[in-house]
């Protein structure tokens, strides 16, 4: 359930501050009957709005995750004639990305007209865990990989991965890829985060002395990339969407917060 002046707002009709006052002066119904009251809910995937007796199209929530190729922008506002990875994908709603993945990086990008559960994947408050796949130059040593860990600062940023560990063999998935190919001196490394600064995992394997030839994001919460084809995308399962609203729900308390940063 949600307000009827955002359902309004959403479906385009004008921003809410103006759909506020078409309620306010009769002019929508909501199954045949005059809604004048502000902070009504109403059931956008059942029940009928109408203005001045025309009814309007509800966004359906839609949820799709995306195999983004390298090349593409996940940033809408970034575009300027580079190719875009929502335009890879076909739906009449207007989605956007949860969490952005640069250009050069590749792999799963969640994609949805949910503004606040987009919130809540993407906000570090609510940490949702990302994870990486990370190709990078050179053999880290423990020492290094301890670094990461604890913490590197970068332009007076500390930037630091909740784990990193490396990875002695890629699954089946990764390997139906070609994910397995690597050079000699290169290593695959497996980085979870639970936020996302801009470039992070570039800038933090950088500042310790191996940069990153490759990046892949694996995962996002519960969703996994999988088998997905590069350029491909499906819908969330109903699993999924309820596994992610229900994590979405859980506020850490502000010490399990602390002891992460």
């Amino acid at each position: 359930m949600e307000r009827l002046q955002k359902i309004l707002a959403h479906a385009g009709i004008a921003s809410r501050r103006k759909c506020e006052e078409l309620i306010v002066a009769g002019r929508v119904r909501v199954n045949g009957t005059v809604v004048s009251e502000l902070g009504t809910k109403v059931d956008p995937e059942h029940d009928r709005v109408e203005i001045n007796g025309k009814a309007i199209r509800v966004e359906t929530k839609t949820y799709i995750v995306l195999h983004k190729p390298r090349g593409y922008l996940s940033d809408i506002d970034e575009a300027r004639g580079k190719p875009l990875a929502v335009d890879l994908v076909s739906s009449r709603e207007r989605l956007y990305p949860a969490g952005r993945l640069d250009a050069n990086s590749e792999g799963l990008l969640l994609l949805t007209n949910d503004g606040e559960l987009a919130h809540r994947i993407t906000h570090p408050r609510f940490q949702h865990e990302k994870e990486y796949l990370a190709l990078v130059e050179g053999a880290p040593t423990d020492e290094t990989l301890a670094r990461v860990q604890s913490g590197v600062l970068y332009q007076g940023e500390r930037l630091r991965a909740d784990s990193v560990t490396r990875v002695k063999e890629l699954d089946a998935n990764a390997r139906e890829h070609g994910w397995h190919a690597t050079a000699r001196n290169e290593y695959w490394l497996r980085i979870i985060l639970h936020e996302g600064k801009k470039r992070e995992i570039r800038h933090l394997c950088g500042a310790v002395g191996h940069p990153v030839k490759r990046l892949i994001r694996v995962r996002i919460g519960p969703v996994k990339l999988g088998a997905l084809r590069v350029g491909q995308s499906r819908a969330l399962t109903a699993h999924e969407i309820r596994q992610l609203k229900r994590q979405a729900t859980i506020t850490p308390s502000p010490n399990t917060i602390g002891k992460r940063r």
